[in-house]
């Protein structure tokens, strides 16, 4: 299985959000983005599952997910199109 992205560490820091991504450390606001996190607690903020393919996180206690290219700003077209 090829993977999306390689999710590497995920932390809160007050009302922010920072997430290596392929390398590379991202920090969001919290309130921007992910407005059910900033209000969640520290419990539910640091209850979260990324998926085996890299293609994004899920917090069961808040079902919320989101997707890396989603947060990246990555748009993706289909590999084929079917007629």
């Amino acid at each position: 299985m090829n993977k999306h992205h390689d999710i590497g560490k995920i932390q809160f820091h007050g009302d922010f959000f920072e997430i290596t991504i392929d390398g590379a450390t991202k920090r969001f606001q919290l309130k921007k983005i992910f407005p059910l996190l900033e209000k969640a607690s520290e419990i539910e903020r640091n209850t979260f599952e990324g998926s085996l393919s890299g293609y994004g996180i899920h917090w069961p206690l808040l079902d919320e997910d989101i997707s890396i290219d989603g947060l990246l700003g990555i748009v993706s077209a289909p590999s084929r199109i079917i007629a």
